[in-house]
């Protein structure tokens, strides 16, 4: 059955929630070219303190910008509830033990396995040898791409800015789930906008994935854990950002999404 997990956006080392596809690929962090639905007054560590209390398993802290203040909320945040968050954002083979020792359950690794925006292997199995693969998770998020009537769904890298020459398909999913145990996959179209899932690839997810995989973007209505459940026959777990009243959102209500998960768990 399809889960609720929570998430802890950081940039500038403040939690927010952003529109994904305003992100700027540089390191300045300029407020002026991203658009930010909130900036939340608390700490990361007063987010991770409530999904402690209400047992939000596999919650995901992903650091946006490589700024030190985002580095120390994140360690904030991993402080709170120790071995339990994952963390991405920036991870690479020289940081990944780190963030491990330092309490992260997982860590999540995206655009260092793609240079020149090409899949590395060899960083993978690298990465995976080192912290093991019940360490790792690969995040694919990606951007949709029409041609000639047909969609597929291509991994973006680089704050989801930059397209890379991987497809998501069935074997790609089949393939990495060798080296990891788990995938998250923003639809960066869609991220921060509240306009409703990806139906297409929530369903296409569930049919590809043969290890757990949370979706990210455009969840607006406590009705899209059931959507997403049925789309992905109960094989893709869902969070939601910006539309929660947890984040300034006036959409989702915070306890309905920990109810559902208490009811899957009785």
């Amino acid at each position: 059955m399809t889960r609720y997990v929570g998430c802890i956006d950081i940039h500038g080392g403040k939690v927010k929630q952003i529109v994904g596809g305003t992100l700027e690929k540089d390191d300045k962090e300029n407020e002026d070219l991203v658009s930010t639905n909130f900036v939340s007054e608390h700490s990361s560590s007063y987010y991770a303190q409530i999904y402690k209390k209400h047992n939000v398993v596999r919650t995901h802290v992903i650091k946006l910008g490589s700024l030190e203040s985002n580095d120390k909320a994140a360690l904030e945040a991993l402080q709170a509830w120790p071995n339990e968050l994952q963390i991405g954002g920036g991870i690479n083979i020289s940081n990944a033990k780190y963030w491990i020792d330092s309490g992260a359950a997982k860590v999540i690794v995206t655009s260092w396995l793609f240079p020149e925006q090409e899949l590395d292997w060899d960083r993978l199995k690298r990465l995976s040898a080192l912290i093991g693969p019940e360490r790792l998770v690969v995040d694919l998020s990606c951007r949709k791409v029409e041609h000639q009537g047909e969609t597929s769904w291509v991994v973006a890298m680089n704050k989801w800015q930059t397209l890379t020459k991987t497809v998501l398909s069935k074997k790609l999913f089949e393939d990495l789930s060798q080296y990891c145990s788990e995938f998250l996959v923003h639809a960066a179209d869609v991220e921060g906008l509240c306009n409703g899932i990806d139906q297409p690839l929530v369903q296409k997810l569930g049919e590809w994935s043969p290890v757990p995989v949370v979706y990210a973007g455009g969840a607006r209505s406590i009705t899209d854990l059931a959507l997403v459940d049925r789309l992905s026959r109960g094989k893709v777990d869902l969070t939601y950002g910006s539309s929660l009243d947890l984040f300034g959102g006036n959409l989702v209500k915070f306890e309905e999404c920990c109810a559902w998960n208490e009811k899957l768990d009785n």
